[in-house]
């Protein structure tokens, strides 16, 4: 191979992949079909241990499925996406919350201002080359409040096209992140994991909304 195209082939994923991908469908992942999607979502958010959280940011919203189940536990919420169709759908599709923002940008390079209390990494990290992604470590954990925690989910196997597959994306957060693992769930397909700035636990006191 040559040095061109190992470079291209450990490159972040560039915004036309996307593109294309949402050009082809406002679904492209079938988030909205597929039952395997459904309950990866619902396993998500059971793996979050409070109701509710000030301030959630998801980066690669997509179309806004995963992000309705956020905003309905956050008080405000900033979602992004590479894609200008993405971002226009996710739009459209939280437009009855108005304590969401969604924006366009890239990641690293456009990682938002202010702290979090969440940061949600769903089906987004292997899209990154490890370099950009360890820069997203850095700047993930630099903007987490104190109590703050971050959640990661994504597929296991490679992809065509990403420079990384899900289980080297968790091997880089585990090696890179500092804080304490409260939750680890792994299947055959996809692994997900719950990281919190300080050791964390289910209110068991706490009366239901």
């Amino acid at each position: 191979m040559s040095e061109a195209a190992m470079k291209e082939a450990t490159a972040s994923v560039s915004a036309e992949y996307f593109d294309r991908m949402f050009a082809a469908s406002d679904d492209p992942w079938a988030f909205r079909t597929r039952w395997y999607e459904q309950r990866k979502r619902d396993l998500t958010m059971a793996a979050l241990p409070r109701q509710r959280y000030e301030r959630i940011f998801e980066p690669a919203c997509a179309n806004g499925e995963l992000s309705v189940l956020l905003a309905e536990r956050s008080e405000s919420m900033l979602c992004m996406d590479l894609s200008s169709d993405a971002v226009r759908l996710a739009r459209e599709r939280l437009s009855d919350y108005p304590g969401v923002e969604v924006v366009q940008g890239r990641l690293p390079g456009d990682w938002p201002g202010g702290e979090f209390d969440l940061i949600v990494l769903s089906e987004v990290a292997y899209y990154l080359s490890p370099a950009d992604l360890s820069l997203l470590i850095d700047r993930a954990v630099a903007s987490l409040s104190p109590g703050g925690a971050l959640l990661a989910c994504h597929w296991r196997h490679p992809i065509d096209g990403c420079p990384q597959d899900g289980r080297e994306v968790h091997a880089m957060l585990d090696a890179q992140l500092e804080l304490h693992r409260a939750v680890r769930h792994e299947e055959a397909d996809f692994l997900l994991e719950f990281w919190c700035a300080q050791p964390c636990a289910i209110d068991l006191d706490e009366a239901a909304l």
